[in-house]
């Protein structure tokens, strides 16, 4: 299986991390594209540390979370197989997903990667996982997330659960994180499933 997963600047990096693990340990090959701003998060919310310049925090995660099928695309390498419709890919996930990430595939305005590897799902009519991590929205969030639904897209919010009765916070992203591995078709055990004994 070929997925990208895109990380954008929205707090979430944790979920990010989580869901790259997973692709990794299904034997997917992964393209990752992590803009600037994602960086900063990462050494923030993943290594707490905000020190660690963007760059090296991006890296720090393809290599402690990716596996040797993991390969990080630049923001602007036009030139990714992610940024044609002409390669096969079985999905793209962008995770977490900023608000301002949603306006523009939205708008079909393509300023990087990771908002060309969107509008090429959309135009392809593949899976696109969109998991936006905002909170309030406001009404014009509200429309863009419509926008993007009627255009194919599976909008997957970070939303942990508490049904499942989560021990730790790593539990409340395993939750989310499983479910968006389900969305992409990758079998998974981060999460306990509805029915199944306790």
């Amino acid at each position: 299986m070929r997925v990208f997963l895109g990380i954008t600047g929205a707090s979430g990096a944790p979920y990010a991390a989580r869901v790259l693990a997973g692709l990794a340990a299904a034997g997917a090959e992964v393209g990752v594209c992590a803009s600037k701003a994602a960086g900063e998060v990462i050494a923030w919310e993943v290594y707490r540390d905000r020190s660690i310049p963007g760059p090296e925090a991006i890296q720090r995660l393809i290599t402690e979370y990716g596996g040797d099928s993991t390969t990080l695309y630049g923001e602007e390498d036009w030139f990714s197989p992610y940024a044609s419709g002409s390669a096969k890919v079985d999905a793209y996930v962008i995770c977490p997903c900023s608000m301002a990430t949603c306006g523009t595939i939205a708008s079909t305005s393509q300023a990087n990667l990771i908002h060309r590897a969107a509008g090429v799902a959309l135009k392809e009519r593949r899976k696109l996982i969109i998991v936006p991590r905002e909170s309030p929205l406001s009404l014009l969030h509200l429309r863009t997330l419509t926008t993007l639904a009627e255009a194919g897209a599976i909008i997957a919010p970070a939303m942990p659960v508490f049904y499942t009765h989560p021990d730790t916070l790593g539990d409340a992203i395993d939750f989310v994180a499983g479910r968006v591995l389900d969305l992409c078709g990758i079998d998974n055990e981060l999460l306990p499933r509805w029915g199944a004994d306790a």
